[in-house]
């Protein structure tokens, strides 16, 4: 007997211990069904909560999640749609969802359940335990009857099988109490005074109930899921250890046997996983890239509204491509998903408070285009004709310098604008029709006057600029031109004054420094400074008008940063910046006069 309970005891160790490591494998999540809409989740809680079925937390935690991603989708999308119909952001308003109360409602009877069904499992648990606490305690009572033991036999095989049948029990008490029944299972054992043929008849049926299980383990290599490959082989597990022992010789034998099959299952199961957290490596991977897009494009400059539409499309790319990737880790499924969803949100917000600071100025622009056409109209009908000219005109820049508007109400603003104009013009053409002719005339007369200009530019003597000045009153004095040959005789006339100009004070003012050289000698007659006194006169008028030169040119830059080129002041004032350029260097001449003659005395 010491011999059959040194085996037994080997045999049960080892499967113990195989057991507990099996047990404590990861278990992979089924697979998850895919739901398209929120309606197929809200069927299956409702099946779930109506049904006779118990609530799995997994599949549970599951269909919450799958509800309120889809939940959160339809509402960033209908918010999309509001905004870009041009609805006011801060105006919108949630509305509430039969779908989302309905489901919170079938969830809120699920949680009933589950709580319901844990209690009864915890308490089915207690009696479980209390019913194996009650074998042991007859097992125990067996084998303080040594004298009995062969009577109790069947009883105690009949405990066995009770035994069997109990499953679960609260997991802090299995291994304390497994340990005990096998204690007292193996004292009874001790006992027992079987003969030769009933204790081989007895190894016997164990051998051929391990053999079967070794042969259902051996199968389960065959079976494509291996989840469920894995589940089976704990069942058959269990199975293995609560059969007795089998004859000394054949244990090492069958119990190799049932190990090598279930390793193959086990290897199985741990490269399952393997490859699964991989893929789900490689997934946050992925994720993290797609993070790392939308950050960069979110902080990119956005410059008008055709780069946000732009980077809003991108960013609806990455998205549907963020759909198409499986689950990251369980540890950063939520983290991933949070960055994710921070960037987007984040691009979002910043667009929908442009479009809305947009859409205000917008307005503020469509207001003071109608205020405009308010002042247009008012000008339509009137007949002062030089006048509301200019007015118009100037509401027309003014018009221009406004900012846009939509293009829909921008085309119906601009006619109802351009009419009121029209109206106004075609009116002011109608009623000066006959003072044409007048200004074809003036044309004629201005044309007139320029030819005698370029004539007395090859002139020369005393009367040239008496001449030329007369000549320039007379073209002043001439009324207005037909407006599409004002600027190019405009330009004609200037052309020759410019040269005549130029060249006449060339001439004047080298007139002027010979009459200023000779009568340098009577300046040095009149004393010892005289000559001094005069150098210092001629250097404060050289400041003056070098100061007189900055300032025209700095108001000149002014008039450039806003007038179109060839206007009429601004070329008056070059002409002006120029004569004093000229004065500034006669005055300089003369003063070198002085030096030369102050050098000639010493």
């Amino acid at each position: 007997m010491d011999s059959q309970e040194n085996a037994l005891e080997q045999e049960q160790n080892v499967e113990q211990n195989v057991v507990e490591t099996e047990t404590t494998a990861p278990v992979a999540e089924p697979e998850r069904k895919q739901y398209q809409t929120k309606k197929e989740v809200l069927t299956r809680a409702r099946e779930i909560a109506q049904g006779d079925e118990a609530p799995q937390k997994e599949e549970v935690d599951y269909l919450k999640t799958a509800f309120y991603k889809l939940h959160i989708a339809e509402r960033e999308a209908r918010l999309k749609e509001y905004i870009d119909g041009g609805g006011d952001p801060e105006a919108y308003q949630i509305l509430p969802d039969e779908d989302e109360e309905a489901f919170k409602a079938e969830m809120g009877i699920i949680k009933e359940k589950r709580q319901k069904l844990f209690k009864e499992q915890e308490q089915e648990k207690q009696d479980n335990l209390q019913k194996k606490l009650d074998i042991i305690e007859k097992i125990k009572a067996m084998v303080t009857s040594p004298e009995e033991a062969n009577k109790s036999y069947k009883e105690f095989k009949a405990l066995q099988d009770e035994w069997k049948e109990i499953k679960n029990v609260p997991a802090e008490k299995a291994n304390e109490l497994w340990r005990n029944y096998q204690l007292y299972v193996e004292q009874f054992y001790d006992l027992l005074k079987l003969n030769s043929e009933a204790r081989e008849y007895d190894f016997k049926k164990n051998l051929e109930l391990k053999t079967r299980l070794c042969e259902a383990a051996e199968k389960l290599a065959d079976e494509p899921e291996v989840i469920s490959a894995f589940h089976q082989l704990q069942k058959l597990h269990q199975e293995f250890r609560e059969i007795g022992p089998v004859a000394k010789e054949l244990r090492e034998e069958i119990w190799t046997r049932f190990k090598a099959a279930s390793t193959v299952i086990n290897k199985r199961h741990q490269q399952h996983f393997e490859e699964l957290r991989a893929k789900e490596e490689d997934n946050l991977a992925r994720k993290t890239a797609l993070c790392e897009k939308v950050e960069a494009i979110a902080a990119e400059e956005n410059k008008g509204s055709a780069d946000w539409e732009r980077h809003t499309k991108e960013i609806i790319a990455i998205q549907a491509e963020w759909k198409t990737i499986g689950f990251a880790p369980q540890k950063m499924n939520v983290k991933i998903f949070e960055r994710f969803r921070a960037a987007c949100d984040d691009f979002f917000g910043r667009k929908a408070e442009y479009f809305k600071g947009l859409k205000e100025n917008f307005k503020e622009n469509a207001d003071k285009k109608r205020a405009l056409i308010e002042k247009a109209k008012a000008l339509q009908d009137s007949t002062e004709w030089k006048s509301t000219s200019d007015k118009l005109i100037n509401l027309q820049k003014e018009w221009k310098a406004i900012g846009m508007v939509p293009k829909k109400l921008g085309d119906q603003l601009w006619e109802e604008f351009l009419g009121a104009c029209n109206k106004f013009f075609e009116a002011r053409n109608a009623a000066g029709a006959g003072g044409r002719s007048e200004e074809y005339q003036n044309l004629e007369k201005k044309r007139g006057v320029i030819e005698q200009l370029k004539a007395a530019a090859e002139e020369a003597g005393e009367g040239l600029q008496e001449k030329v000045q007369k000549l320039v009153e007379e073209y002043q004095s001439i009324g207005h031109v037909p407006f599409k040959e004002k600027d190019k005789i405009y330009e004609e006339y200037h052309a020759v004054v410019d040269k005549l100009y130029k060249e006449l004070n060339i001439t004047v003012a080298k007139r002027r420094l010979n009459k200023f050289k000779d009568n340098l000698k009577q300046v040095a007659e009149r004393g010892e400074n005289a000559l001094d006194n005069e150098r210092a006169r001629l250097m404060r008028q050289y400041e003056q008008l070098k100061a007189e030169v900055q300032t025209y040119e700095n108001n000149l830059g002014f008039l450039n940063a806003s007038s179109k080129k060839g206007n009429s002041l601004i070329d008056e004032m070059n002409r002006k910046v120029q004569k004093l350029k000229d004065e500034v260097q006669l005055v300089r001449d003369k003063i070198k006069a002085i030096d030369a003659e102050n050098r000639e005395k010493e």
